[in-house]
């Protein structure tokens, strides 16, 4: 009995020096939490793969990639999601100490949403039309590019700038014949169409030639100065949580629900399901998940710096990631 009592208490023991020692890690997200495109960092929460890797992580909300780059700079965050395209610009306007430590959109998010049985099918179909963007999004900068780049004349497009909430309503009332989103959102869209008996049609612009990389995730440089090892760790884990949360959307909304109460979960796992593309495709499956290729960071580079005017050697797009965690 004693031997016995003498076991648990090791073992107990054991578990509170584990407990004592686990790094503690702040994640900046570059929105809000109430959205299922980040179910995998909770999952990770959830499911235990940061806990395994001795990490102890808190998730905190954020307003936009620059916001979440900036906290990470300045030390408020150790790590964080982004736009790749927002550490770029970053780097292009004076540098920070933040680097790119895995991609996790290996195709951009950015699209059209229009309807089912209207006058747009394609991309040429909306010369003429009125689109409605967000006043603030990335997507803004790159559409009068992206609009050459495939033989239309920008100004034959007219844009209205508005709050984001009023998109759906606005495309679903017929005051606009498309809206500019990432497909990330296109169930909350399709929800608002259908109440007003229309069907949502999503034309991705990755079908039309914008490729490069989006969504990513970054550590500060301190923390990868100071702690390679717990950057490699990090990295390790977020795979395990994305491969889960591809696998089990269902099971991953949970997670992220346990930690939101006031999102919804059938809204969070729609939007994991959605962004799954995102993250599982031809690109992912060749290179690896969470790879960053000279080639599509080149790519990536060419469209910030055309849509911002920058010099094509402003930034060298290999300065800004760091690769050393991946496949460890």
């Amino acid at each position: 009995m004693k031997k016995k009592h003498l076991l648990v208490s090791l073992l107990l023991a054991c578990g509170a020096i584990n407990a004592q020692a686990a790094d503690k890690l702040t994640f900046q997200l570059d929105w809000l939490p109430t959205g299922g495109d980040k179910a995998f960092v909770f999952a990770g929460v959830g499911e235990g793969f940061y806990a395994a890797e001795g990490l102890e992580v808190t998730i905190l909300p954020g307003r936009g990639s620059a916001d979440a780059i900036t906290k990470i700079a300045s030390g408020a965050a150790d790590v964080g999601s982004g736009g790749l395209s927002a550490l770029m610009m970053a780097a292009a306007e004076g540098g920070v100490p933040v680097k790119a430590v895995m991609s996790v959109y290996s195709k951009q998010p950015d699209a059209l949403f229009t309807l089912e049985g209207g006058p747009i099918t394609d991309l040429e179909s909306i010369i003429g039309k009125t689109v409605a963007m967000p006043t603030f999004s990335s997507s803004n900068t790159i559409w009068p590019v992206f609009l050459k780049d495939n033989g239309i004349d920008p100004d034959a497009v007219k844009t209205l700038k508005t709050d984001p909430s009023t998109m759906a309503p606005m495309l679903a009332q017929g005051r606009v014949d498309a809206t500019i989103n990432w497909t990330t959102v296109a169930p909350g869209y399709a929800a608002v169409l259908k109440q007003a008996g229309k069907e949502l049609r999503v034309i991705p612009w990755s079908e039309y030639g914008l490729n490069g990389y989006g969504l990513s995730l970054f550590a500060s440089q301190a923390l990868i100065d100071k702690k390679p090892e717990v950057v490699e760790r990090f990295v390790r884990a977020s795979k395990k949580a994305m491969e889960f949360s591809l696998a089990n959307p269902a099971k991953a909304a949970e997670h992220q629900k346990a930690l939101v109460p006031e999102a919804d979960v059938a809204t969070l796992e729609a939007d994991m399901r959605a962004s799954a593309p995102l993250v599982d495709n031809e690109i992912s499956q060749k290179d690896g998940l969470g790879a960053f290729t000279p080639e599509m960071l080149g790519a990536t580079w060419s469209w910030v710096a055309r849509s911002m005017g920058y010099p094509s050697d402003k930034v060298d797009p290999e300065s800004i990631v760091d690769r050393s965690f991946q496949n460890k």
